[in-house]
């Protein structure tokens, strides 16, 4: 692992220099409490007893996906911000990390379905009225992106004010393709309107020789989108999977709600704009 490298013990180390802190030069901090490892692994508590067989493996996938989507939120609002800044390189180089990140959220689906439905069964009605439609930090993420949903935060009445906070700070500050949008107008595009878009989109393609860095970085957004989507078909698959066509455990009607979210794009007209090439 990255940091795990043992202290040298040489001659002439010095092993007192100020502001070291390795684990052979004092035991000021460990891996684990680095990590604060007791506290993570506390927090996998199974509802059911006796506990069935693969309740944890439902719980720890689950936890593992709010953590991946906290990341995903940091390094969203960095690569806003960068566009902001007009730091491209940056916003670019971010993007990486981030269509890295999503590809393992739907390659962790395949874990999920190991679980078969029986096993899942065992322990469903333990959840309710628990459910992943509840996650507030995918709507975070769906909102940052670009495709917010006042009507949400209206309807769902499990938050706490601390949740509905977020996501109305969400739902008022700049999105990815607000970012992008305000690049395009600082380079003396014109953004006025969803037609005068489409055109400036147009000449940054057909422009490369002079706008190649917005090109590449819608293309970035554009990998964005289509993570997103796969995630969503991979996501509703597993549903279907597990519970069939079953209403959800938070009142749902499961996956056909979720099948109507499939054509859901967060920048719709980097899409049209391949038709108009």
């Amino acid at each position: 692992m990255v940091g795990s490298g043992h202290g040298s013990g040489q001659p002439g180390t010095r092993s007192d220099a100020p502001g070291r802190s390795f684990g052979e030069e004092g035991a000021r901090l460990t891996y684990g409490s680095y990590l604060r490892l007791p506290e993570l692994l506390a927090q996998q508590i199974p509802q059911t007893d006796p506990v069935a067989r693969d309740e944890l493996l439902f719980i720890t996938i689950h936890q593992i996906y709010e953590l991946w989507f906290k990341l995903l939120l940091h390094e969203i609002e960095q690569i806003r911000d960068a566009m902001y800044d007009r730091e491209v390189w940056l916003a670019r180089h971010l993007f990486r990390r981030v269509h890295a990140s999503e590809r393992v959220l739907i390659e962790q689906i395949e874990v999920l379905e190991t679980m078969t439905p029986q096993d899942f069964m065992e322990f469903r009605a333990a959840l309710a009225p628990a459910s992943g439609f509840q996650s507030v930090q995918f709507r975070e993420l769906e909102f940052l992106s670009g495709a917010k949903d006042p009507g949400f935060v209206r309807r769902f009445r499990g938050l706490s004010e601390a949740e509905s906070a977020r996501l109305e700070r969400r739902l008022a500050e700049p999105t990815l393709w607000d970012a992008y949008v305000n690049l395009l107008q600082a380079r003396g595009l014109s953004a006025d309107g969803d037609e005068a878009l489409r055109e400036s989109l147009i000449e940054v393609a057909r422009g490369r020789d002079r706008y190649d860095d917005l090109w590449q970085l819608a293309e970035d957004l554009l990998t964005h989108d289509e993570m997103a989507a796969l995630w969503r078909k991979r996501h509703v698959q597993m549903v279907e999977r597990q519970i069939g066509t079953k209403s959800g455990t938070g009142g749902s009607t499961g996956a056909p709600y979720l099948r109507k979210r499939l054509d859901m794009r967060y920048y719709p007209l980097l899409w049209d704009l391949r038709t108009l090439l």
